[in-house]
């Protein structure tokens, strides 16, 4: 069996700010906020929603396959992945664009502020999943939202099963679109808080989306 792991594939970028961002936030100022965090500690980790699930299968020795765009600075991520082992084929290079990346500084208190950029995940639409020879089982998950759309309806018309896991990506479609993806997909996972959006969104009921996939994952 051959999984294609659609989604992101992006550097995080963590920095740790050793105070408390409440200490150099005025309250009364939060409306014109204008403020600077030194952060003598950073690290750069190879991430994006298909990296870490393509890099948890390939510790399971699964035969899987990422599908995501990247940027004009994706080497270093590129000599990861070869290190590793995990097949890059149809990880396309948009050489106009850096890949995505989030920067993230976290306070003592664990408070964090973030920062996203999408980068070559906009242009995740440009790969098609009928390009990959092969593919037995799918996973959709957080990518531009095109790509998410497309690729989707692609696995549908392929007669692919597919898992569809919207993540952090949820909220960028409407009721109809995600009832969409409910229909197409053969198993469906979200957590606690994307359960309660989904179901707002959909107005479908615990049972009800049960009933339309083989399996939901709360």
């Amino acid at each position: 069996m051959s999984a294609l792991i659609c989604g992101s594939l992006a550097y995080d970028n963590i920095m740790v700010f050793p105070d408390y961002f409440k200490n150099h936030i005025l309250p009364e100022k939060v409306h014109m906020l204008n403020v600077s965090f030194m952060a003598p500690e950073m690290r750069r980790e190879f991430g994006g929603c298909a990296g870490n699930i393509i890099y948890s299968l390939s510790l399971l020795h699964a035969d899987a396959l990422p599908m995501g765009t990247v940027g004009k600075d994706f080497d270093p991520y590129a000599e990861w992945m070869d290190k590793h082992n995990i097949n890059r084929s149809h990880i396309k290079v948009i050489d106009s664009t850096y890949t995505a990346q989030a920067f993230i500084t976290t306070d003592m208190d664990d408070n964090q502020i973030t920062a996203f950029h999408p980068g070559a995940m906009s242009h995740s639409h440009e790969n098609t999943i009928t390009d990959v020879a092969g593919i037995t089982v799918g996973v959709i998950s957080p990518d531009g939202r095109d790509g998410m759309l497309e690729h989707a309806a692609q696995f549908s018309e392929a007669g692919i099963p597919f898992i569809f896991d919207p993540g952090q990506g949820l909220p960028m479609f409407d009721g109809e679109e995600l009832s969409d993806f409910i229909e197409q997909a053969t198993w469906v996972t979200v957590n606690d808080y994307e359960w309660q959006l989904m179901q707002d969104k959909t107005r479908l009921t615990l049972d009800e989306l049960s009933a339309k996939v083989d399996a939901l994952i709360v």
